[in-house]
Parts: C-alpha cells; structure tokens; sequence
C-alpha cells in the first residue's frame, strides 16, 4: 500500500514550529496517514503479513506517519529512501530490514508502484506531485493496472490543480478524472479499499 505525501508536514503536536500557518493546518493528516497505516496494517496480520503492507518514502513528515502507524498496529513498513544533500535520514519507525537507500529517483518510483495495491497521497510537494502525476500517467497510458488511487484533501487538491481544466482543454479526457477518489479520512480510504472492484486497465476500455 503505497503512501505519498510531504515531508514538511509537521506531526500536530509540533504545528505552531510549522514554517507556515498553511502547514500548520494540513498537520492533521500526519495523524490521518498514520492512524490508515494503522489500519492498513492490522488488516494485513489479520493473513500473513506479507500483503498489503505500507511503503512510504522512509522520510519524515507524512512518510513518518505511515511508518508509525505501522509500527502502533504492531507491524513491519517499508522505507525507500532517497540519498539527498539536505534530506532525507530515513525515519526511526521504518523496520530497519525493510529500509532500501536509493540514488536514483527514478528506481525509487519503479519499486514504489510495481507492486502497488493501491496508492494513498497527501499533501504534498513537488516530490509528491512528481510521484502522484507519473503514477497516473502509468494508469492512463495502460503500463500500470488500475488500483485504488486516492487523494487526502479534497481542499488541497482542488486548490493547486484545476483537474476540471485538464478536461475542459481535452488535454486529458474526462473519464481520467475516474482515475482518483478524494477522501478525508483514513476510515473512508480503508473503506474504498476494501470495496474496490478491479477496473479494466485502460488500454482495454473502448475508444482508447
């Protein structure tokens, strides 16, 4: 279970040190991100373990959450984490067997998304609308299959991308924006999750 999102954003708790007052206010989703992970988790022990466990980037912000929530459920994470000049340690809550150091950011995707089950985003920056924008385009184009793909923040989202103008233009059509659900909680993500019906993969849907 794939989870992207920032690593600025602050855990509530440490909110009034966010460098920003917007920061601040999206800090509940490090407690969103970790309390699906918590979720996602437990549902996972419920079979072996080995299938749908959380992958995070391994930094800190929501990547830590996701990895906490994990480790609060009693369960291992994973952590791909990027060798950068100024960021990023990978985060103590990542199961230390199940961290993986990356140079490179496009291998980093590759592993991120082969074996995704379904992918959860929240707020983020330009890393994480790097990772949202080409696991869609895998989606669309037909090279990755259709899994539940689901944005935290419907505010934020609509905000910084007009996804009604990207079809209005036609430069994406407008069964594309079936590609993603908004949610706001970790229960309704686990909830469209668990219901999810596989999806043709759009190089099989008609007129495509």
């Amino acid at each position: 279970i794939v989870l992207f999102g920032g690593a600025r954003i602050p855990e509530p708790a440490n909110k009034d040190k966010a460098r920003t007052k917007t920061l601040a206010e999206l800090s509940h989703f490090y407690d969103e991100a970790r309390e699906f992970a918590r979720l996602m988790t437990l549902k996972s022990m419920e079979s072996d373990g080995h299938e749908n466990v959380i992958v995070t980037g391994g930094g800190p912000g929501v990547m830590e959450a996701g990895n906490r929530g994990a480790v609060d459920a009693g369960g291992r994470s994973i952590g791909l984490n990027i060798v950068l000049p100024f960021e990023q340690a990978p985060n103590r809550y990542v199961t230390p067997e199940l961290c993986f150091n990356f140079h490179y950011f496009g291998i980093r995707k590759m592993h991120f998304l082969m074996r995704a089950r379904a992918v959860c985003v929240f707020p983020g920056g330009f890393g994480t609308l790097d990772e949202t924008f080409e696991a869609l385009t895998l989606i669309q184009t037909g090279r990755m299959s259709r899994v539940p793909f689901l944005l935290f923040g419907r505010a934020f989202w609509e905000k910084i991308i007009n996804w009604e103008a990207l079809a209005d233009a036609g430069t994406i059509s407008a069964e594309d924006l079936d590609l993603f659900q908004f949610v706001e909680t970790a229960a309704e993500a686990v909830e469209l999750i668990e219901s999810w019906e596989t999806a043709p993969a759009r190089d099989a849907v008609p007129g495509r």
